[in-house]
């Protein structure tokens, strides 16, 4: 006897013995933007939301787009697909909130058995019909009906919190799936005003290529008037003609980028083509709330894609717990209660018809456990996977930020410059024009200027562009965008 209890013993060691150790995840990041600084354990940072980042209704100052966001985020296709995936893990954290607790379910059954004559329970009831303890409703037929109508129950007691971790797997899970809508909404916004931007640049450049062509109009007016007087030739007249025929070429271009950007604008707002209302670029709705992103531990506490990547190696973590607790024993208890007979007449007959069943055991696999290896290893593949991803997640998001802090500063210096040279060049479209009245400048001199007057003014509005896109993408990259 001694030898099978320890043998038991020594099977029940072996089946909840797991010395592998879990990944470790101990990520490093620097407390600064360079790779030189020094750096710090997530595990030691009290993720707090302390990057006051402003929603887009504070960010953006400009009413309409204000309220072409808010309407995209009602009828946008992505932010539905978004709250459909939000639904389904629902169901899985639904499926798992009452996973601890213990079934409890009504059952009415009817059925009959035959038993063969020669066996132990068809000698066995045909002895009984000759008992003298037995009334004549208590005989046994053959077949033997069975009725039952009661409640049964079964419930696993979760000592090693395997179901526990199942359920929190389920919620992390479903957390992440909420991140992952965050991060379709802060794509959205972005995109929104970008493409909204992108529209008053180009109505912008529309107008000074207007404003072009009637200059260069003028100019082509006044050369004629000098080759009428002999003082040029037709070859003026001709090249100058050329330079507005470009000129309306151009414009026709810049009207078609603006019937695309239209219809990218409003399949973001989950509408069909039509003409997108907007204001005039002007220097008070293109200014944006000023943020801030100078501590990269700050990113984590904002950020949905690694605010995601975070809650899924989470939810890898506590499968791999759930995996691991599947080799050990597991304490089950089931029973039954209610009225069974085997003659439908007296199955309400209570409490003669009363019955119940009540079972406990422990089941711990012992052998042949490679369906519950391969769980755990696919586990500790995933979560693997997972970890990596976060790290990478952390890498890029810093990455990005980093790169458009950087391209922020050297944005504002080439408009600044381009600013300058456009001011200078507007003066010398003036000067050329004076100077070939006087004769001291030539036509082509004259087309030169215009030339550059207008290249440098649409080479402004996009370094602009780049400047307001620079902008919404930092504020992207820092996590707003949310309300």
């Amino acid at each position: 006897m001694k030898f099978y209890i320890v043998a038991l013993i020594g099977l029940f060691i072996t089946a909840c013995k797991n010395s592998e150790q879990a990944l470790q995840t101990n990520i490093e990041i620097p407390i600064a933007y360079t790779a030189d600084s020094e750096r710090i354990r997530l595990d030691s940072i009290r993720q707090k939301d302390t990057l006051k980042t402003p929603t887009y209704r504070s960010f953006f100052n400009d009413p309409i787009l204000v309220a072409l966001i808010d309407s995209s985020l009602v009828n946008n296709r992505d932010v539905q697909l978004a709250y459909a995936r939000i639904q389904q893990s629902k169901a899985g954290v639904a499926f798992t909130k009452g996973i601890r607790l213990p079934d409890l379910n009504l059952a009415i059954n009817s059925g009959a058995r035959k038993f063969g004559d020669y066996t132990i329970d068809g000698v066995g009831n045909y002895d009984t019909q000759f008992s003298p303890n037995l009334t004549d409703a208590q005989q046994i037929p053959n077949p033997v009906p069975d009725y039952y109508v009661g409640v049964y129950s079964s419930w696993e007691i979760d000592i090693w919190g395997k179901l526990k971790n199942k359920k929190r797997a389920a919620l992390l899970r479903y957390l992440a799936s909420e991140q992952g809508r965050n991060l379709v909404i802060i794509d959205l916004v972005s995109a929104v005003a970008r493409n909204y931007y992108s529209l008053l640049i180009l109505d912008r450049e529309l107008k000074i290529i207007q404003e072009s062509i009637e200059l260069q109009e003028n100019a082509l007016q006044l050369i004629k008037a000098q080759m009428e007087s002999g003082k040029t030739n037709e070859l003026a007249v001709q090249l100058m003609t050329a330079q507005v025929m470009e000129s309306k070429s151009m414009k026709l271009e810049v009207a078609q980028d603006i019937i695309r950007n239209e219809n990218e604008l409003n399949v973001l707002l989950g509408r069909y083509p039509q003409t997108i209302k907007r204001g005039e670029l002007s220097s008070e709705i293109t200014k944006f709330s000023r943020v801030s992103a100078t501590v990269p531990s700050e990113l984590l506490a904002k950020r949905p894609d690694i605010l995601q990547a975070e809650n899924n190696l989470k939810a890898a973590r506590a499968d791999i717990k759930s995996a691991k607790a599947a080799f050990y024993p597991t304490l089950q208890l089931s029973g039954s209660l209610g009225l069974q007979s085997f003659r439908l007449a007296f199955l309400l007959d209570s409490p003669s018809s009363f019955a119940f069943n009540l079972t406990n055991g422990i089941v711990m696999p012992l052998l042949n456990r490679r369906a519950l290896k391969a769980e755990l290893m696919d586990a500790k593949g995933k979560q693997l996977e997972a970890y990596l991803n976060y790290e990478k997640t952390i890498l890029n998001a810093m990455t990005e930020v980093y790169g458009l802090l950087q391209f922020k500063e050297n944005l504002e210096q080439m408009q600044q410059i381009k600013t300058t040279e456009v001011s200078i060049l507007q003066a010398s479209v003036n000067t050329v024009n004076a100077l070939y009245l006087s004769g001291r400048s030539t036509y082509l001199e004259i087309i030169t200027a215009q030339d550059y007057f207008l290249e440098r003014q649409l080479e402004a509005l996009q370094v602009q562009l780049r400047n307001f896109n620079n902008q919404i993408n930092l504020y992207k990259a820092i996590g707003g965008g949310l309300k």
